[in-house]
């Protein structure tokens, strides 16, 4: 499948939710776009996600990378999917309320998601709903606050965003 038959795809699946698709080679901020990159809102991801790992013309059978980004007005999880049989690979970045970003889990779709939605949970405090297992990863559990969101305050290293 070609690249612009990818996204064809991904839009024709995606149809009914709010998704944008960006095309290939768009500059994003300096920066050209090589993979396929999606966004979406927050509550349309678990059945593209679903869309994404079951069509056999897709195959994404490989989450690779979960993150967040805070754009201090929002939250973004971006995930990176690769299809092993069919070697494409794309980016969906998911839009969260960033007084209360949720998500639903995909670590039931991809098991590879459990520790990095963990991990975006400890950095960031996105609540993966339905996760099997969302607690700290790396701090320890009296640790207050998300340490790489730009309004943490570090009174130790006093470091500022």
């Amino acid at each position: 499948m070609s690249k612009e038959e990818l996204k064809l795809k991904i839009e024709e699946l995606a149809a009914a939710g709010a998704v944008k698709v960006l095309p290939f080679g768009e500059d994003l901020g300096g920066v050209a776009v090589d993979w396929l990159n999606v966004s979406i809102e927050a509550n349309d991801w678990l059945p593209l996600a679903q869309q994404l790992r079951n069509n056999a013309e897709l195959d994404f059978d490989f989450l690779f990378s979960v993150t967040g980004v805070d754009w201090k007005t929002h939250l973004t999880v971006v995930y990176h999917l690769r299809s092993i049989k069919h070697g494409h690979i794309v980016v969906v970045k998911a839009k969260c309320d960033r007084a209360k970003p949720e998500i639903e889990t995909v670590c039931n779709i991809w098991k590879t998601a459990e520790l990095n939605e963990r991990e975006a949970y400890d950095l960031f405090g996105i609540i993966f709903l339905n996760h099997p297992d969302l607690r700290r990863l790396f701090l320890t559990d009296d640790w207050e606050g998300w340490p790489l969101r730009k309004d943490y305050v570090d009174e130790v290293n006093i470091i500022k965003l």
